[in-house]
């Protein structure tokens, strides 16, 4: 069956997550496309500006990541994976904290199935959502400027309503986790990620293998601050080094 261009398109940024580089003549062969197709899709995303175009191909783009709506479609059965290993982490009547992104909004999902009466602060709709689903959770929501791209409150107004909380637990996601820490590719998302992790007793943060050793502009806290990784892979040189040294508490789903 030949696959719609928004399906090759998904598929494309799914695979250079996984890879340095990706050449036309390979993905036109694993896509059962024309080279001429797959140039088109090419050029498109990077106009869009997901991928950076090469000569022959495409590599990705230096602190960009699609948006959240795109990045749900991505790493399913990964991102279940994290999610029940994050959710078993949950001690009854907690106060949470969960910051936007795709894998977080696998969790809440889970939270929403296997607990009650716990109370979420968040900016994310998306998790809010589906935490909404399960009527003994209470879900506080942070006022902001909305980021349609993450679907998130972001700016000063939502960063002062999280500071006035301490939470048992945040639970972040990232764009990126490097020896220096967790990371993101958009400022704004990023500062409010750094205000929950310092507003919460531990930090838990939930990625997948695509993550690993992928570098973006925001830092929002380093390995000193963060206390536990929930992950689908075991990671590798630097990275595992350094989650080594600060007692990171590393659980493979």
């Amino acid at each position: 069956m030949k696959l719609t261009k928004a399906a090759r398109h998904e598929e494309i940024l799914a695979q250079i997550t996984q890879q340095p580089s990706l050449r036309v003549a390979d993905l036109a062969g694993r896509l059962r496309v024309s080279t001429e197709t797959i140039r088109r899709d090419l050029d498109e995303l990077t106009d869009q500006g997901l991928v950076n175009r090469t000569y022959g191909g495409a590599v990705p783009m230096r602190g960009a990541e699609p948006s959240v709506g795109e990045r749900h479609g991505l790493f399913i059965a990964e991102r279940e994976r994290i999610a029940r290993a994050a959710s078993a982490r949950i001690k009854p009547g907690a106060l949470l904290m969960i910051g936007s992104g795709a894998t977080t909004t696998h969790v809440a999902r889970r939270i929403a199935v296997e607990h009650k009466g716990l109370t979420v602060v968040t900016h994310s709709f998306s998790v809010a959502t589906v935490l909404s689903l399960n009527p003994t959770i209470t879900v506080l929501m942070a006022p902001g400027n909305y980021l349609a791209s993450e679907g998130a409150t972001v700016g000063v107004h939502a960063a002062r309503f999280l500071h006035d909380f301490s939470a048992d637990l945040a639970i972040l996601g990232a764009s990126g986790l490097t020896s220096e820490g967790a990371t993101d590719a958009r400022l704004e998302p990023a500062a409010i990620f750094s205000v929950l992790a310092s507003r919460a007793a531990e930090t838990l943060v939930v990625a997948d293998r695509s993550k690993f050793d992928k570098v973006f502009p925001a830092r929002y806290a380093s390995w000193r601050e963060l206390g536990a990784l929930v992950c689908d892979q075991p990671p590798e040189g630097p990275l595992a080094e350094m989650l080594r040294r600060h007692g990171v508490d590393v659980t493979v789903a």
